[in-house]
This record gives C-alpha cells, structure tokens and sequence, in this order.
C-alpha cells in the first residue's frame, strides 16, 4: 500500500489550455478520496496523471517515497476502472480478470487464485464462463472492478465507474464500493460529478473547479464549513438558498437582517467574524433548505413568499417559494407532521412564512465569494 503526493501539479495541453493549476495534495496510505465537480474542472485530468495516462507539465508526483514522473503507467503499481468498463468483447470474463496477470507472465496456479479471491469478493463466480455482452452494466462494472483487484496495485484509481448505470445500480453499486474498500484496505482515488457519491464514499473530499482546488475536507466539514459560494451550491441537493443580506457590527455583537427578518448570530459564527475582524457589511447569506423552517403560526420575525410549485417526494415536499428578489428559495418540508390543513396551505400560489435559525446561516463576501466565516483571514 502507498501514499500518494502531489506537488504543485500543473498541466497545460499543447494548444496553451491549462486544465490543472498549481495542484497540491497528499493522500495517505490506505485513504479513500474523492475528486468531485463540474465538467470540465480537471478532475480526471488530474487522475489520469497519476495514473500516468497524461504527462505532468509541471510539479512533482510521488507514490510512496517514489518520484515517479516519468514512470510508465504499467510500472507505477496502480490499478485503474475506467468509465465505460474497457473489457475485451471476445473472451470469457475468467480471461479478462486473468489477462493482465497473464502479460506479467504469472504461473497459473496464482492467476486461479486471484480471480477467483476477486469473482468471490465481487460475487461474480457464477459468470466467470460468460463473455461481457452476457452481463448487465453492473455486472459489467463488477468485472472491471474485479481487473483491477486481481492486480493487487498499491492504489486504485476509478473515474466516474458508475455514470453509465441506472439510479437503483448506482446506489447498489455505491454500498458494494463500500463495503469492497473495507475488504481491500488500500488506497482508493475516486472522480466522479455527482456529490452524492463524493459525500457517501469518500474519507476526504477534493471539490475543483476551472483547475482549481476549491476545498478540501471530510464530507461534513465541506457540508457544515464550505470556504465559498462555489462550495456551497456544489454541495448538497437541492443546493443552498442565497440572499442578500446586510451583516451589523455593534461593538462584539453581530447580527444579519435579511428580508425584513433580523438574526443575532451567536456561538463559532460570532466567534469567527470577531476572529477575523468583520465589520458592517452587505453580505451573501446562504441556508440550505433543510434548514429552512415553514411558520405556520405567523410572520413575525419571518420572510414571506408565494410558492411557486410543490413537489411531492414522499417522505418531504420540495417547495419552490418567490421570496422578495429571491425567485427560487427551496424549503424541504418533511410530511409526516403536517395536518391535512397545513398541507393545502402549501399548494402553488399560497402565501407562506418562513424562517431560520442564526445557527445553519453561511455569510459570503458579495465581491470574492469567499466565506467571511471560514477558509482563509478575512480581508
């Protein structure tokens, strides 16, 4: 097993295209993590250059203690599962978990061993006979996966292995990455877009954008702590409500109004802002919509809204509400509490009331997005 480390990685393509900035990481033996965000970010980018798949333009990465920019790819002692599964069509699924094991020209009784360790971790045996286009997609990804494992690498590097499933599959195969991870007890760099996957598998999460680390932190930390706006919409579905806000300055004590509603911020929020020596400013306020709290009793205190459609999930609805310049601020409002009355207020074209407590609100700078809360020193 290995660490791996990143220093100042940066790639710039021939046509003066720099799809990696300045990229700075270290991943520890046996962690699980995860490069998540947009298209276009340079997050496979970045893993294929670990992989060795693309060269490094700058900077310096290590495996373990060693330097290996100019390894070849089949000698780095990674294992990669690609997207689109890249079996060979024409023979049997036991041939293609055997066949990189084959070119390293390993005796059969081992090769037989790990291909069935793998089919059994994977609980692929039964189709160990069967060629790929006899599978499912998820017993094909199985199969990729079980290429990878038979190699016994000292890190595994997938890239976005789940996108061409269906959504039940994505959740099955979700659990069984898990639980796979927990078996194999080595380290695992994972891309992927969706930050559901990124929250659910990762020890750390690395969010990019335009080529740039944006944050970096434990799913909760990027939750609960996002360092900008940019974090803070990308993380979370539906992604965090934003309003204009004005932050108050009196003495030690902070408070923020936002639509006529008025929030005293007290406990690590007031500590951070006296911290980081905030003063009176407009602000970005942002509340996510779980936190956000329907008042049914009266508007005292509250933002009023007209709700412009209600989505029915089962368990929640997802109201879409106009709010003053606000457009589309989103309640998740849970169903089994509400009276039969309270749910036909809900309906679109209703007036409603809600509201926030100061403890869930995140505070950005209107010009650099960055959090007045979190991250760096305030400007």
């Amino acid at each position: 097993m290995a660490s791996v480390t990143l220093k100042h990685i940066k790639k710039i393509y021939d046509n003066k295209v720099t799809a990696v900035q300045d990229f700075n990481l270290e991943i520890q033996d046996k962690e699980f993590v995860v490069f998540v965000g947009p298209s276009g970010c340079g997050k496979s980018t970045t893993l294929r250059m670990i992989a060795g798949l693309e060269d490094i333009s700058e900077g310096e990465l290590f495996i373990g203690d060693r330097l290996v920019n100019d390894v070849e790819p089949k000698d780095r002692d990674i294992a990669m599962v690609f997207q689109n599964y890249a079996l060979y069509p024409h023979i049997t699924v036991y041939e293609n978990l055997a066949f990189s094991l084959r070119i390293r020209k390993m005796n059969n009784e081992e090769i037989h061993r790990r291909v069935c360790q793998a089919a059994d971790i994977l609980g692929i045996t039964e189709y160990l006979g069967r060629k790929p286009k006899a599978l499912s997609g998820g017993q094909r990804q199985r199969v990729a996966i079980g290429r990878a494992i038979v190699r016994e690498p000292q890190v595994f590097l997938m890239d976005e292995p789940l996108s061409n499933l269906d959504a039940k599959l994505r959740n099955q195969m979700r659990a069984e990455i898990i639980l796979l991870r927990k078996r194999l007890d080595t380290t695992f760099i994972y891309v992927t877009h969706d930050q559901t996957e990124a929250m659910t598998l990762g020890d750390r999460i690395v969010i990019m954008k335009d080529g740039f680390i944006q944050q970096v932190g434990t799913p909760q930390e990027v939750f609960e702590t996002p360092h900008n706006l940019f974090v803070a919409g990308f993380i979370g579905s539906p992604q965090m409500n934003i309003f204009e806000a004005e932050l108050t300055r009196d003495g030690d004590v902070y408070s923020v109004e936002v639509q006529g509603m008025k929030l005293q911020l007290e406990g690590d929020r007031a500590v951070c802002l006296r911290e980081r020596n905030v003063q009176s400013q407009k602000v970005l306020l942002g509340v996510r919509p779980e936190h956000v709290s329907i008042r049914f009793d009266g508007g005292e205190n509250a933002v009023s809204g007209t709700v412009t459609v209600n989505e029915m999930m089962g368990s929640e609805l997802h109201l879409h509400v106009a709010a003053g310049a606000e457009k589309n601020v989103i309640l998740r409002v849970p169903t089994i509490d509400l009276t039969p009355e309270q749910r036909a207020s809900l309906n679109a074209g209703n007036q409603l009331n809600f509201s926030f407590a100061s403890k869930v609100v995140q505070l950005f700078d209107p010009e650099t997005e960055q959090s007045l809360l979190w991250g760096g020193a305030a400007e």
